[in-house]
């Protein structure tokens, strides 16, 4: 599958890049091509910018919205009313999940129903109870910056990225 790769300067290029993928989002609901969940993964070391970007991207959809973040209580919901219809976005941490069959007991087959996005950090300590992604995001934190990687995991990743701009953010080649 295809790999995009991009650097972010700074915290406003993470901004950026996390309202940038909102808009594609916003934009396939328009589009009715998410009839069901999108499912994002989102790996990178302690630091590197996971909670940074999912928080910025729940914002775009629910400004002002205090975005806790759920290393405690592995998933934080919100619900989100769009003119296209509503959206579940969940926010899952899995950093100290134990054992994967743990995400049974948060009943995650009922939590991923319906028109949602479920962003998914450390998504290897689910394996292999989590479904699979759509899209993978690696982020590296670097010297100065962050690289950041977008892998198209399955059909469903290529269409929602087929258009997608970054607002002036170049890809690394």
């Amino acid at each position: 599958m295809e790999k995009l790769h991009y650097f972010l300067a700074d915290e406003a290029a993470s901004k950026s890049m996390a309202e940038a993928l909102a808009k594609q989002i916003e934009k396939a609901l328009q589009l009715n091509r998410m009839s069901s969940g999108l499912i994002v993964y989102l790996k990178g070391d302690l630091g590197a910018g996971k909670s940074y970007l999912s928080r910025a991207l729940i914002q775009y959809f629910l400004p002002g919205q205090k975005v806790k973040s759920p290393t405690y209580t592995l998933v934080e919901s919100y619900p989100v009313e769009l003119e296209q219809g509503d959206l579940m976005i969940h926010h899952f941490d899995l950093y100290r999940l134990c054992e994967p069959e743990e995400l049974e007991y948060l009943a995650i087959r009922d939590i991923l129903q319906g028109k949602f996005l479920a962003l998914v950090e450390w998504p290897q300590n689910g394996q292999p109870v989590l479904p699979n992604a759509d899209l993978l995001i690696e982020i590296q934190h670097l010297d100065e910056g962050r690289n950041l990687s977008i892998r198209l995991q399955s059909d469903k990743g290529q269409q929602l990225m087929q258009s997608f701009e970054f607002g002036g953010l170049s890809p690394v080649l």
